[in-house]
């Protein structure tokens, strides 16, 4: 039996990324953040919708009020859909023009954790972020080339972030507080490897990522040791995610950017991953 299947549909994403599970939806949203565009897969009918954006959109998290908070190039906003409604919260980097967003989260408390990165991947101008339920911001780590991931432990004590263009993913201590220490490299991937991209935690405790340019996912264990790999047809393979009503389901994003069209890179995959993951974390502001 094939580990993974592709979505059918019309069309392949230029960088997918940003997979998020909505129970309230029934359905998993990505974004597409070259074309722009937010997108949903309905579970129950495997229709898809895609909804364009005003610029690069880089995650979206749910709102417990209802509508999702996202991460813009221009920053932190509310998103309404069906209409579309976007009301900007604040621009934590309006001195980095050149910058936006790339992988956001929120941890169980609702607590919102993103990074940014030069958009021509040349400076390290990048920074890691927290959004708090009161909407104020607060920059929690810098020096980032590709910020990816985050994810956060099952134990709720690690918050796992990577720098993609050093092919690091750092561990960080997580107090109950949100404040963060003792950065330290958790796995490092080889050339062959490619380059550590969006990441999700299971509820054993391990930690699943994407390999760009590396055709494939790997679960890591606790203690940073590989103990499975999926091999995917597609080159760039970007994020992960959980869902369902059992959370054992598993959807994979991959990006076109940079190749020649093919079926499989761009497309959006499920996987037999033979675990479950997490509960999605909500933001309650």
């Amino acid at each position: 039996m094939a580990e993974w299947t592709i979505i059918g549909r019309d069309v392949r994403d230029e960088l997918g990324e940003g997979t998020l599970w909505s129970a309230r939806d029934n359905a998993v949203y990505w974004v597409d953040i070259l074309a722009p565009t937010l997108n949903r897969l309905a579970l129950d009918t495997s229709e898809i919708r895609r909804w364009p954006m005003p610029e690069p959109l880089g995650w979206v998290v749910e709102r417990a009020g209802g509508g999702f908070i996202g991460g813009f190039r221009s920053g932190f906003a509310e998103i309404d859909l069906d209409p579309i409604a976007i009301r900007p919260i604040a621009d934590p980097e309006p001195h980095l023009p050149g910058n936006r967003m790339n992988d956001g989260k929120a941890d169980a408390q609702g607590r919102i954790w993103c990074g940014t990165m030069d958009m021509a991947e040349a400076q390290d101008t990048g920074s890691l972020y927290r959004l708090d339920p009161d909407r104020r911001w607060t920059r929690m780590d810098e020096g980032y080339r590709v910020p990816n991931g985050p994810a956060f432990s099952h134990c709720g004590r690690w918050l796992y972030h990577s720098d993609t263009a050093r092919r690091v993913i750092y561990r960080f201590a997580l107090d109950a507080d949100g404040a963060i220490a003792d950065r330290r490299p958790f796995v490092r991937f080889a050339e062959a490897d490619g380059y550590p991209d969006g990441m999700t935690v299971d509820a054993d405790g391990h930690i699943w990522v994407a390999h760009w340019g590396g055709g494939r996912i790997s679960r890591f264990s606790p203690d940073g040791e590989q103990v499975r790999t999926v091999t995917l047809p597609a080159r760039q393979v970007t994020n992960i995610t959980f869902a369902g009503a059992g959370l054992d389901r598993m959807f994979v994003t991959t990006a076109a950017t940079g190749l020649a069209p093919t079926e499989h890179d761009g497309a959006l995959y499920e996987i037999d991953c033979g675990t479950r993951g997490l509960p999605t974390g909500i933001f309650p502001g």
